[in-house]
């Protein structure tokens, strides 16, 4: 994706069962590409949420989740550290991948958007934009 803009369809990316059963991603984009879950520096997909239960944790990745559709979820740590309800569009929420988190569902199924960058050699920044905004590349 370097070097311009690409478009993509949702209903065109590949559907992949997450491990637990409780959804489904799909992949974006990642690098490098064709990278695995092990290996990627960054990855940006989609993912439906429809079922209750862990989060998959995902250390040394800082993460960013923005509810797209659907009634949301409420996210929480064992220690309490984190308990939050990711329950409005298009608002996003930042946490470590190192962190346990449980999910609940606030109603049905709901799908969002996740950026997911290795940490000390990627960063990201999420952000929903009203209309045309110039962006300046990071030094």
């Amino acid at each position: 994706m370097a070097g311009g803009t690409q478009r993509f369809s949702r209903a065109t990316l590949p559907v992949t069962p997450w491990k637990n059963g409780g959804g489904t991603t799909q992949e974006i984009a990642c690098w490098p590409a064709g990278a695995g879950l092990e290996d990627f520096g960054w990855r940006v997909s989609i993912a439906s949420i429809a079922q209750a239960g862990p989060f998959s944790r995902f250390a040394g990745i800082d993460r960013s989740i923005m509810l797209l559709e659907g009634d949301g979820v409420r996210l929480r740590s064992a220690d309490g550290a984190i308990d939050h309800r990711l329950d409005a569009p298009h608002r996003p929420f930042a946490f470590s991948g190192d962190t346990a988190l449980d999910c609940t569902l606030l109603g049905g199924a709901s799908s969002d958007f996740n950026v997911m960058t290795r940490r000390g050699a990627w960063r990201a920044e999420v952000r929903v934009l009203d209309g045309a905004t110039a962006l300046e590349a990071a030094p």
